[in-house]
């Protein structure tokens, strides 16, 4: 009689740099309801959540580990970690910091303003384990709102990053059909998984083992433009997929909204982005 393999294993990152405590109890809530529905569906065997603190300030450290160990501490589906770390290399270098020292046979990269749907990990999972010529997804996702937020994106220009974040609503109305182009409407808005160019790093679940070879992100991004650049890197490695069984809610918002720092973070690591990966 042959024994079934075991349950693939999955780790999550999540890095924080003074992430709102109320959004982040609802995405762990929504994880643990996750991880626990993918076990006993049997797409899931261990599971560990390593949340990485960026913000270099013990009280907000202090308060979020609590936060998260309230929630978390004890939890038979999901072991967790904290990890504050001494120094802010930017988001994908917190990232970096679980996915390169783990061997797990799939990683999500998951933002802590995302809830997750109760059973987005056991369609992702099933999925990967389907069809093992898939490196990376995205998930369907929404505002709190109920807006449509597409994800996935084509190779940007710079005219199309401006007019996205910066430019006022009439002229973005007057561009919409540019902007669809770039946001990959045309291909996400099926029922059936669709290849993509780019995938985005708010929710970005991985097989492992293509995305530790390509080392992970580039930390010469220090926010902005690094889930693109992997995804380039990525692509030789396996299919970069639209999974729209796989469903989330963002909380997110556009760098102009965010502030000044956010804004310089933004331009800065797009200028690095067309210079490694050119201009379309």
């Amino acid at each position: 009689m042959n024994e079934q393999p075991p349950a693939p294993s999955l780790t999550v990152s999540l890095v924080l740099h003074h992430s709102p405590l109320p959004r982040l109890a609802a995405t762990l809530r929504s994880l643990l309801a996750a991880v626990g529905e993918a076990r006993s569906a049997g797409a899931l065997g261990g599971a560990t959540l390593w949340v990485v603190d960026n913000s270099m300030d013990a009280a907000y450290a202090a308060a979020s580990q609590e936060a998260a160990d309230a929630l978390l501490a004890g939890a038979d589906q999901l072991d967790y970690r904290f990890l504050a770390l001494g120094e802010n290399r930017g988001f994908g270098a917190g990232h970096n910091r679980v996915l390169l020292d783990t061997d797990s046979d799939y990683h999500l990269v998951l933002n802590p303003d995302v809830e997750l749907a109760r059973d987005a990990l056991t369609q992702g999972l099933s999925l990967l384990a389907r069809d093992p010529g898939i490196a990376g997804l995205n998930p369907y996702a929404e505002a709190a709102d109920g807006r449509r937020e597409y994800l996935c994106k084509r190779h940007p220009s710079p005219g199309v990053l401006l007019l996205r974040g910066f430019a006022p609503a009439w002229l973005r109305r007057r561009a919409a059909q540019r902007l669809a182009h770039y946001e990959a409407r045309d291909l996400c808005d099926g029922a059936e998984v669709a290849d993509v160019p780019l995938l985005s790093g708010c929710f970005l679940l991985l097989r492992g083992r293509p995305a530790r070879l390509c080392r992970g992100f580039d930390t010469g991004y220090f926010m902005y433009f690094e889930d693109f650049d992997l995804s380039r890197r990525l692509r030789p490695q396996g299919r970069l997929v639209y999974a729209p069984q796989v469903r989330i809610v963002h909380h997110g918002g556009y760098a102009a909204n965010k502030g000044w720092r956010h804004v310089h973070w933004f331009l800065r690591s797009g200028l690095r982005f067309f210079r490694q990966h050119g201009l379309r």
